[in-house]
């Protein structure tokens, strides 16, 4: 824009610039230099949302993004065998082939980790009715494992949260995450953070590197006191979680204790899990009260 002169700005009835508010400024909101206030309303916001809605006790379910319930799985494997029948010579093509159909034994897991929300939230609910603390389910908001924890809570017409992550292989949050529980995150820190802050219970299908980083995370800081709560820690499918981890192995090398050992239960059913998830919820209350 042309510098005014002096004499046209005098002479002309006009009123001055009118530049937007600092936060209402969308390029720097997006800049590098407003990093740290993007960081803080990742912080913040989820904060004002979570108690509005009265949030105060999630029990997180970490699991595979890829698990598909039976129909879609089976769907899945046709399309996956057509597509390898008319391209033989494609490694990559059939080298998929074989890694869905290693993954057929998670469509038993779906089932269960649905079932085991639906259970959870009718639990929860009733709970509520006497006057007790409610307990939420809380995912990592994509497919998969995700899906069927929120679409368990769903069945049970029961609230659930879904703490989202902006990543190219995900298209936003599942359709049975509670709307006004949804959550977007830019930053994989204050994402966690949410996941730790109000978990009182956590249960692990089997999953990758993603669903392991989610454990350990919480592992670590229970270890380390950093969460100083004694969470109820379920994992869905007991030969999947010790043929992959050997935790015996952690205890034999004095890497972990007997007791951080100790405190994982495994389960293969939705009754066995909330067993556990019972036990551990009642035990934390008790602690609490004492306290």
């Amino acid at each position: 824009m042309a510098k005014r002169s002096h004499d046209e700005v005098a002479g002309a009835d006009v009123g001055g610039p009118k530049p937007p508010k600092a936060y209402k400024n969308n390029d720097f909101l997006n800049s590098t230099e407003a990093r740290l206030i993007r960081i803080m309303c990742e912080l913040e916001e989820p904060k004002e949302r979570l108690n509005a809605n009265s949030v105060d006790n999630i029990v997180m379910f970490f699991g595979s993004a890829r698990a598909k319930p039976k129909e879609q799985y089976e769907a899945a494997v046709k399309e996956a065998e057509a597509k390898a029948k008319a391209n033989p010579d494609d490694a990559k093509i059939q080298a998929a082939l074989v890694r869905l159909k290693k993954q057929e034994f998670l469509v038993g897991m779906f089932d269960v980790v649905r079932e085991t929300c639906r259970l959870l939230s009718e639990w929860s609910m009733k709970r509520s009715k006497q006057g007790l603390p409610e307990y939420h389910v809380g995912t990592g908001g994509g497919p998969g494992m995700m899906a069927a924890a929120n679409e368990g809570a769903a069945m049970a017409k029961g609230k659930s949260i879904g703490l989202g992550i902006s990543v190219p292989f995900e298209d936003g949050l599942n359709p049975w995450v509670t709307p006004e529980l949804g959550f977007e995150f830019h930053y994989f820190f204050t994402r966690k953070f949410w996941m730790a802050f109000k978990c009182m219970g956590l249960v692990v299908a089997p999953g990758g590197f993603g669903t392991c980083d989610e454990l350990f995370e919480l592992l670590t800081l229970m270890q380390t006191g950093k969460i100083k709560r004694q969470l109820p820690i379920v994992l869905i499918g007991k030969k999947f979680w010790k043929d992959c981890i050997q935790w015996d192995a952690f205890v034999h090398y004095g890497m972990i204790s007997d007791w951080d050992a100790q405190q994982l239960r495994f389960a293969d059913t939705a009754e066995e899990a909330m067993q556990h998830l019972i036990e551990g919820i009642e035990a934390l209350e008790q602690a609490e009260k004492k306290a």
